[in-house]
């Protein structure tokens, strides 16, 4: 997970040319003028959906997870609390869902207020609660940008099947007879 301020996405450029194109069209667009929609970004690897909305209560949120994109979540106006986890911490709840990209978690997280201009990039190991109230419920203009995953690797947690070895070390107090 990645929480930043817009003005310094030029820092996440080396992630990739799609994380490069989601950035982009985040600092490049002005989405006063932009209505609530679905955008092409590129194809089907990168899109936007923009979104206009009055955030929730904790207790109406869900955590949530996607295999097949990354989620660059941009607060255009108004702030939000988005929550995020590992998912190895949450218990899941409902399976993925190939068709949606999604699989629904129970658990605790950690939040995060997300400021204007801001945003959070989650991967596919982030489990995350987005639309939550700070206090009281506000209305918000969000932007996400839907990032493929088909260009990156997501490893699996490498377990250690073999024991270490020390490295030898050659004794330097064996003696050369004269």
């Amino acid at each position: 997970m990645i929480y930043d301020n817009i003005k310094n996405a030029h820092i996440y450029f080396p992630l990739g040319e799609k994380i490069v194109k989601a950035l982009k069209y985040l600092q490049t667009t002005d989405f006063s003028t932009v209505a609530p929609g679905t955008y092409d970004i590129e194809g089907t690897d990168v899109y936007a959906i923009i979104s206009e909305y009055n955030t929730k209560p904790l207790s109406s949120g869900k955590w949530e997870s996607h295999k097949k994109y990354i989620d660059v979540q941009f607060l255009h106006t108004g702030k939000e609390k988005i929550g995020f986890s590992e998912s190895k911490k949450m218990m899941l709840l409902e399976e993925y869902d190939s068709i949606k990209d999604v699989a629904i978690y129970k658990g605790e997280g950690h939040f995060v207020n997300v400021d204007e201009n801001h945003f959070l990039m989650l991967f596919p190991t982030d489990v995350h609660m987005p639309g939550i109230a700070i206090n009281i419920p506000k209305a918000v203009k969000k932007v996400v940008v839907k990032v493929s995953t088909d260009y990156i690797e997501i490893a699996e947690e490498e377990k250690v099947t073999k024991e270490e070895t020390p490295p030898q070390v050659e004794d330097s107090s064996t003696q050369v007879s004269q």
